[in-house]
């Protein structure tokens, strides 16, 4: 599986449609979204599904819109736009959408450069409503798109894993591991699962998630990749708040992390913006959401005191990239960011 920063094709989105996800704030959403696309889509390519009852017109002179309002943002004119309807549960492509992996250079002759692995998706554990939809995406888009799927059989999530590119792959106990997700499995298979699909050697498992977070923990709210050899990881500075202690223990295990290579890791961090409640509710806000497009980084922005210092630190750790805030206080309020809603279709090898 090729790092997140490896040249994409494109990237998936699916449009925000279920009024359950955001209550009370789903109006809110559409335009916030179209802002997003148009923002991800000066930069590459965007695949994006739409439910059957929407009207693709309608979505393009939203994006279309948006594109004028973010121009001075992120100047430029914007990549193709494919717009299709294709019907879908949710708008959490990371975790419903198909994830590649790419043929190595050294393998045996014949065969696919790059196939898409459709894992099983059960709604993190069957939490929320039908997820029949979701659960066929890949599919989907291996049939419009033409690229070969494949099913491991076993349920995962995109947003539960990060790899290095170089044969490491990080993930979570909280989530892997849960009874909801894969009953009959050990970590030792989970493990085999994720070396013979992934390509990886090396399983590197963190604790718990942060508070809010639905999904049981998923890495890219926690831990990221930046570099073959560097992860950045999101700390809480406040010893009184519900995730200092989390946050500590992983960043004691990272500190003690080994890659495929037996090295230690060079670990960097990000803040925690400051508490994010609605109705009572914590938030899974975290700058980690952050996806790594073509030439930029899409990060979530809180409003607040921390996004300008979370923003530095990217732009630092990715030179030649331009990092573009996404207003994420509202869109949180489904209980993800930018990372959730994208899923990255990597640049197939050279035949």
């Amino acid at each position: 599986m090729p790092p997140e920063w490896a040249p994409h094709l494109a990237c998936y989105l699916a449009w925000p449609h279920n009024i359950e996800t955001w209550p009370g704030k789903f109006d809110l959403i559409p335009p916030i979204y179209a802002a997003m696309v148009a923002k991800m889509a000066r930069f590459e390519p965007v695949r994006l599904m739409i439910p059957a009852d929407k009207d693709p017109d309608e979505v393009r002179a939203m994006i279309s819109d948006a594109a004028h309002r973010t121009e001075i943002e992120t100047p430029g004119a914007l990549l193709p736009i494919d717009i299709f309807q294709l019907p879908n549960n949710d708008a959490w492509a990371r975790d419903h959408g198909p994830i590649f992996v790419n043929r190595l250079a050294n393998a045996a002759p014949g065969g696919p450069n790059q196939i898409a692995l459709d894992w099983l998706f059960n709604s993190w554990g069957e939490k929320y409503g039908a997820f029949d939809l979701d659960d066929v995406v890949p599919q989907k888009l291996g049939a419009r798109y033409g690229f070969d799927v494949i099913e491991p059989g076993i349920v995962l999530e995109g947003g539960s894993i990060d790899v290095n590119g170089a044969g490491s792959v990080m993930t979570t106990e909280s989530c892997l591991l849960n009874p909801n997700r894969n009953p009959t499995l050990s970590r030792a298979d989970i493990e085999d699962y994720l070396r013979t699909y992934l390509g990886v050697t090396t399983v590197l498992w963190l604790g718990d998630g942060i508070a809010g977070d639905d999904t049981d923990g998923h890495i890219d709210d926690l831990a990221r990749f930046v570099a073959a050899d560097t992860i950045v990881t999101v700390l809480e500075d406040d010893p009184a708040d519900a995730n200092y202690a989390v946050l500590q223990d992983n960043l004691a295990r990272l500190r003690a992390m080994r890659d495929q290579n037996d090295r230690p890791f060079k670990i960097e961090t990000l803040p925690m913006p400051p508490a994010l409640i609605h109705d009572g509710t914590r938030m899974p806000a975290s700058y980690a959401n952050f996806y790594i497009a073509n030439g930029s980084i899409l990060v979530p922005t809180f409003d607040a005191r921390t996004d300008a210092a979370a923003s530095a630190t990217l732009a630092r750790l990715f030179p030649g990239r331009r990092v573009v805030g996404v207003p994420s206080t509202d869109l949180v309020w489904g209980l993800g960011s930018v990372h959730c809603l994208s899923q990255q279709h990597p640049a197939p090898p050279a035949p």
